[in-house]
């Protein structure tokens, strides 16, 4: 179950990548919602770092 968990967190995290990547290049860029979108994707890599720590 772990292992689909994780799954999720890395497609969630992903898609905060790719949300990222399309605010910065759009040509009304919201600085506010990049760093919000920023700290979510950080907070989902110490999620996965963790899950990863405590499976090997």
């Amino acid at each position: 179950m772990q292992t689909s968990h994780l799954k999720a967190l890395r497609d969630k995290h992903e898609k905060l990548e790719r949300d990222i990547h399309g605010e910065r290049v759009h040509a009304a860029r919201n600085d506010v919602l990049i760093e919000r979108l920023k700290k979510e994707r950080l907070h989902l890599k110490e999620r996965i770092d963790r899950m990863q720590r405590t499976d090997g």
